[in-house]
């Protein structure tokens, strides 16, 4: 059985569930999978000693690591090569150790790809109102313009932000409107995302009314703790199609698992496994 070594390099990682989803989906690919967390919070090591951590890693004979806040962008410089994709967005949350070479990857746009195709199915032409344009936001803004949508308008309370995301997306079909503004904008829109941690651990937060939104527009949340937000509960009321940020967790998950094995991960058994994974408490932090 071909062995698998695999880790998750950043900070407060014991809630992650990524660990859980590589190593059942290995096991029924045939692989001794094991991934391990890295956390540099309970390691006690500063996100300056990445460069360390990474050469440990990579002399310990790891194939990978994912890599997570604060390092998606500061491992950059320390590969050798970059995915094309990941190098339009930006960031980086795989690192796959080949042939002597540290290769950067992104699979959170790839991630959301998934959860359009298993939410509205197709954005082409679409208008979309996206709100967050931190590094989540990157990728899936990234994800928004390769599926083809007409119009993404990008509002984030910083306007410095959303503007430098604009600029580096480099598309026409790109633009940004101020928080006060983006009412009006989600009136006209076929779907709206939200990219920002509000609603997360149940806070009572939501990024923007969705009841705003025409009737037969969608809503997608990036956050997935909780799995039902508190903005999908209002889209739902309100009678919005939704798209849970499970589907983006693990999507990401099969696209790196697929990049480090060469293998074919099951999405339907993986995403099976996640909402498992929640329903009963398990994390990372608690095998």
């Amino acid at each position: 059985m071909e062995r698998v070594l695999v880790g998750l390099i950043g900070s407060g990682l014991s809630r992650s569930l990524t660990p859980l989803m590589h190593e059942s989906e290995g096991a029924r690919l045939g692989l001794d999978s094991e991934y391990r967390l890295l956390d540099l919070d309970a390691l006690g090591r500063p996100a300056s000693d990445l460069p360390a951590v990474l050469d440990e890693v990579q002399a310990q004979g790891f194939a990978a690591v994912n890599v997570t806040h604060p390092c998606k962008q500061a491992v950059i410089p320390l590969l050798d090569d970059l995915d094309p994709d990941a190098a339009r967005i930006g960031a980086v949350n795989l690192v796959v150790f080949r042939d002597g070479h540290r290769i950067g990857h992104n699979t959170d746009w790839l991630g959301f790809r998934i959860a359009i195709e298993q939410g509205p199915g197709s954005v082409a032409g679409a208008a979309v109102v996206q709100f967050g344009a931190g590094g989540a936001g990157a990728a899936i803004a990234y994800a928004l313009v390769s599926l083809g949508v007409g119009r993404l308008t990008i509002v984030d309370a910083d306007a410095d932000r959303a503007e430098g995301l604009r600029v580096s997306l480099g598309s026409d079909v790109v633009d940004t409107v101020a928080l006060d503004d983006a009412p009006s904008v989600l009136a006209q829109a076929d779907g709206a995302v939200n990219a920002t941690p509000l609603g997360m651990n149940d806070d009572g937060r939501a990024a923007f009314d969705p009841s705003v939104l025409p009737a037969d527009a969608w809503v997608a949340d990036a956050v997935y703790f909780p799995i039902d937000t508190p903005l999908l509960r209002a889209a739902r009321a309100a009678g919005r199609r939704t798209v849970d940020g499970g589907w983006m967790a693990v999507g990401q998950a099969v696209a790196s698992i697929r990049e480090i094995t060469g293998r074919s991960p099951d999405l339907d058994r993986v995403r099976a496994d996640f909402l498992g994974f929640l329903r009963d408490g398990r994390t990372a932090g608690s095998r």
